[in-house]
Order: C-alpha cells, then structure tokens, then sequence
C-alpha cells in the first residue's frame, strides 16, 4: 500500500515548512503499517520561497501555472503514485493519529472516500462556533471540508478529480460525486471525527467579517454563481497572506 499527501501551494513560505513536519510526523502512521508514503507539494505559480521550502524538506515538487485551488489539487494528484490520495491544505497540521484513522478506514476496505472534523488554531468564540456547525453539516452531509480529503486514488480519478469551473467549494461538488460512485461500489464516504484536523485561523485575521459575510450573502443570493469567478472569490485568490 502506498499513500499519497498532496498539498496544493500558493505563496505559503510562512506556513508551510511546519505544515510539512506536522505530515511528515504523522505519515508515521502509515510506516508503522509497513505502507509507503509521499508528500507532493504542488506550487501553485508562486512568487515565493514555497518550491524551495517543499524540496528542502524532501516533498516531490510539482507545478501549476494557472492559480486555481482546483487545478493545484489536480495537477498534484497527477504526480502523485500513491494507491490512496490524502490532500492537505499548506495551512493546515494533521497528526499521527489522525492519518491512524485514514489507515483504518483503508483497511476496512469499505471506504471510497472522507475527510476530517477541524478545529481552528487559538482562541474564537464565534469562529468556533461557526465551526461546530460546519462539522456537523459535513458529518450529516458527508462532505469533506477541503483542508483535509482522503480517496482512493482509482476512484478520485475515476469521477475526474475537482471541476476546473469552480474557484471555491469544490470539495463539495467532488463529494457529491463520490458519494454517487460510492453508492454505486456499495462503499461510504466517512468523516473522521475523534482526532479533528488543526487549521490555521489567518482568515480571520486577514479579511473581515464584512468581507465574509458580503461574500456569503452574494453567492446565496446567485445561486452560487460567485463560485465560478475568480474575482468573487477574493479570500482564495486576492494574495493576501
């Protein structure tokens, strides 16, 4: 068995060298198991150190050119030779027991594909709660929040990855698909729950809840057409870091 942990890249020289140590800690899992594994960094065209940091701690470093959160996950499962993809956001730190918990799951042999609860970095109240019912709407729904995603990599390929039309929420249309498929195969989508993923709260710090709110409203009031812009989805793809 072999695992592959993609991690889509964009001008992520702050946070990525402890991203990559929090999985290279946690690919211990998989060792234990006798399974091999890999960490692909795609770097999404950036004008960083990123590539640089992801070689330095021994990631295969692929490129995308187009800046898009969905072709970097693409373009990263493509390099990727692992039986099984996991993809983990350059933000994001998933632990030992955590990956223990994707490996049980591949074991079962029952799973198609799932990800993780997460939990924010530092101290939110009203992020946190926020939160809560994201990971409840994702248990109940069986979609996987995008910072942390496990699949089989026949079957990721098989339903033809993220769609390449949508700039945001593109973990939700691929679940859509895959829990398609895995009522087809007779198989489940699972959301990992006991160990969440941690993920950095910087969103918060970045942008505004105006800014969130704005964009919320905006796509809820278009019918989600706001997903298919690039320029709407200012907090993936204005830069700021």
């Amino acid at each position: 068995m072999k695992v592959s942990i993609i991690v889509p890249a964009f001008n992520e020289e702050k946070l990525l060298a402890d991203t990559l140590r929090s999985i290279d800690a946690a690919r211990a899992a998989f060792a234990a198991l006798a399974w091999d594994s890999e960490i692909v960094v795609c770097d999404n065209n950036s004008t960083d150190r990123t590539a640089e940091i992801a070689r330095a701690a021994g990631a295969q470093v692929v490129f995308e050119p187009l800046n898009q959160i969905s072709r970097a996950r693409n373009s990263g499962a493509r390099g990727a030779t692992g039986d099984w993809l996991i993809f983990v956001d350059a933000d994001s730190h998933p632990s030992r027991e955590l990956f223990a918990g994707v490996a049980t799951e591949i074991q079962r042999g029952k799973t198609l594909a799932g990800g993780s609860t997460v939990k924010l970095q530092g101290h939110y109240p009203v992020a946190s709660f926020i939160t809560v019912g994201w990971n409840l709407l994702s248990r109940l729904q069986k979609w996987a929040a995008g910072s942390f995603i496990f699949c089989e990599a026949a079957a990721f390929r098989e339903v033809g990855g993220f769609s390449e039309i949508i700039y945001a929420g593109e973990e939700v249309e691929l679940f859509q698909r895959l829990k398609r498929l895995a009522k087809k195969q007779r198989r489940r989508i699972t959301i990992l729950h006991r160990t969440p993923l941690v993920t950095s709260a910087r969103k918060l710090h970045l942008y505004t809840a105006r800014e969130h709110l704005g964009f919320l409203v905006k796509t809820v009031l278009v019918g989600g057409r706001t997903l298919k812009k690039r320029e709407e989805c200012l907090t993936w793809y204005d830069g700021r870091r």
